[in-house]
């Protein structure tokens, strides 16, 4: 009996308009996960090369000029210069670096050869370091020292002093294993303090030398001359890396961003890129959900006296709107099933160029929970509409 109402009702269906759903629905959804796997597999590019800071962190400094040098001007940022910059609609948060009051000799050894220098430490507050509290904890008291280098440094050692020295080159694996001998002296010269310090990783993006806060304030509370210094760079979440308005901000108040600044542009123009990508295809998408609509009204109009002479014979709405429901789901499915094979072909075509550029492939299922998430919403609402109106025909029988 069933088979009889399906057959019955799916009588004047119209093909054309089923199929002009199926192809609007595939065209928005492919462009929907299309845009969003390709910006998944592509921001690799820029947030890839340093696990340490997050590409969305900027470090400001004020340029430096011959009234800094001279001393006519402060090189550091005001109380009121920092509550200017945190009031601005692109900073989600702020912090200050802080340097240390004291000098610092570094030394370490390779067998029978070693080296010594003086060095500089500064620190930023621990949530800005994205590496696990394990490989980051210094609690007061410690002797080992947690350390984060710019890769910077190491290239300047290995390819500029160790080959003039004639010291071994070292790896970044080979820098890590080797423990490097601190020691802290006041400016006066009468406090001392040795640690071990522990190559915890190297960064990119930082220009420094980098230390827990935590041994910070400690030493500096030690050995530092109580006369506390304005802090001379900022670290900042930016709610845009690469906004043209980071850029006129900073040049308009004589500031510079330090780092590669082309990365984080280039990040930006990619999230805008994809912004567009996707709310063309979320368009196409919504205006496929109100062509399915409108259709299956088209189509109950056509069959209302069938609707309503089989909610006479007894027949409940449930049962009456399941064929519509079926045509409904199958079409939906048959798009969600186009839409993920287009996008499995798109990526075979562009990954192979994204990874000669460095970029490592994102997983699958982000963007396929995506495209069921969308489908399963078409269907629901759809089915919704149908059986509303047939629920609409029941009352009125």
């Amino acid at each position: 009996m069933d088979k009889l109402v399906t057959r019955l009702l799916r009588k004047n269906t119209s093909k054309a308009r089923i199929a002009g759903f199926i192809l609007s629905n595939f065209i928005g959804l492919a462009i929907v996960l299309g845009g969003l796997q390709f910006f998944l597999d592509a921001r690799t590019i820029w947030t890839s090369e340093d696990s340490f800071i997050r590409s969305d962190y900027l470090v400001v400094n004020k340029k430096v000029t011959s009234a800094n040098t001279l001393g006519a001007a402060q090189s550091g940022f005001t109380e009121a210069e920092t509550d200017e910059l945190r009031s601005q609609p692109w900073v989600r948060r702020m912090a200050e670096f802080t340097s240390n009051d004291y000098r610092v000799l570094a030394g370490v050894r390779n067998g029978d050869r070693g080296m010594s220098t003086y060095m500089f430490f500064e620190s930023i507050p621990d949530e800005f370091v994205d590496v696990p509290r394990s490989q980051w904890l210094y609690r007061p008291g410690d002797s080992e020292v947690p350390i984060i280098l710019s890769k910077d440094y190491l290239t300047l050692y290995n390819f500029g002093f160790a080959s003039s020295a004639g010291l071994p080159q070292l790896s970044e694996g080979l820098m890590s294993s080797i423990p490097l001998s601190l020691t802290l002296t006041s400016e006066d010269g009468t406090r001392t303090r040795r640690f071990t310090g522990r190559v915890a990783g190297f960064s990119n993006r930082l220009n420094t030398i980098l230390v827990p806060r935590a041994f910070m304030e400690e030493t500096n509370a030690a050995l530092g001359s109580d006369h506390p210094s304005l802090p001379s760079r900022l670290i900042i979440d930016t709610s845009s890396p690469g906004d043209v308005a980071i850029t006129r901000y900073l040049d308009s108040h004589g500031l510079e961003a330090a780092g590669d600044k082309s990365a984080s542009s280039a990040a930006f123009m990619l999230r805008v890129v994809a912004g567009i990508v996707l709310a063309i295809g979320t368009l196409i998408t919504i205006l496929s959900l109100f062509i399915l609509m409108l259709s299956m009204s088209l189509i109950m109009e056509k069959n209302r006296d069938k609707i309503h002479s089989l909610i006479m014979l007894g027949y409940d709405p449930v049962t009456t709107a399941r064929p519509y429901c079926a045509v409904i789901t199958a079409a939906s499915l048959l798009a969600f099933a186009l839409a993920t094979a287009g996008v499995m072909t798109l990526r075979a075509f562009y990954m192979e160029s994204l990874a000669g550029l460095g970029a490592v492939p994102s997983p699958l299922w982000i963007t396929l929970c995506t495209g069921a998430a969308m489908t399963a919403l078409i269907i629901c609402l759809n089915i919704m509409s149908v059986r509303r109106r047939v629920r609409k025909c029941f009352n009125n029988c």
